[in-house]
């Protein structure tokens, strides 16, 4: 039987992979045969020598930081095949009126800007046909109460990733970007998170949050060569919420 979305000897860069989604997408790219570079704002050495991987500290709000990243890459590997813009950051829980400008400049940094530092900084060491998948949110599809700053940020990365998808379109290098609900991670149970994920299992048809290992296959499917015209979407991991009103949920909510 044909095998498919095999990344064998695929070299990928994840932004982001000492951890939660990152560390899934790690595991599964390197399950499927790829050559992968863990990059983390924290030391991931030890974690990369079991996985049998690379490993790079980088701040991805820093350009010349990347920028070295991706030059690392080339000189273990030679090359880049798939670049995997998923490190970000989220937000204080607060109301518009009381978000200061630093709250939304803390979140574009990492959010978008590590996306920006990160195209610019691989493209040049991708042969044609490589492929881009950014990490951004269904926050980023529609607006969250006390979230303005973490949405905002999510919203261009959308935009980055179709804008970088019409650009590079000539060198068939595909950009995509996918967008899940809360997802089952340490990060998502951080302080003032449990209510948002009471309320996304009940408004979720299936009744339940999403799980890394649901993103991160969303993520090799992307980052796959048989993959080859999809190019410029945000991809919707939200099980069904987008889909309509869910009446019974709402008739929870109001009990």
């Amino acid at each position: 039987m044909a095998m498919f979305f095999l990344l064998e000897n695929q070299v990928v860069v994840v932004t982001g992979g000492g951890s939660g989604i990152g560390l899934t997408v790690v595991k599964r790219f390197v399950s499927a045969g790829a050559r992968v570079v863990i990059a983390d704002l924290s030391d991931c050495s030890e974690l990369a020598r079991d996985l049998g991987c690379r490993s790079y500290v980088v701040d991805v709000a820093n350009e010349n930081q990347v920028s070295d990243l991706m030059s690392f890459t080339v000189e273990q590997y030679g090359a880049i095949d798939v670049l995997v813009n998923n490190a970000g950051v989220f937000s204080e829980y607060k109301k518009l009126m009381e978000t200061q400008t630093s709250d939304f400049q803390f979140c574009h940094d990492v959010n978008v800007m590590g996306i920006v530092n990160g195209i610019k900084a691989a493209v040049p060491h991708m042969n044609d046909g490589a492929r881009i998948v950014n990490t951004s949110s269904m926050a980023g599809k529609r607006g969250a109460v006390n979230l303005a700053s973490y949405v905002a940020s999510k919203h261009a990365a959308i935009g980055v990733t179709k804008t970088a998808a019409m650009e590079l379109g000539d060198r068939n290098i595909r950009v995509n970007c996918v967008c899940p609900t809360s997802v089952n991670t340490p990060m998502a149970h951080e302080e003032g998170g449990e209510t948002m994920l009471r309320y996304e299992k009940l408004m979720v048809p299936i009744g339940r949050i999403c799980e890394p290992e649901e993103v991160a296959a969303a993520i090799h499917f992307l980052a796959s060569e048989d993959c080859g015209f999809i190019n410029g979407q945000a991809i919707e991991l939200c099980g069904g919420s987008s889909a309509g009103t869910n009446e019974r949920a709402m008739q929870k909510l109001a009990e």
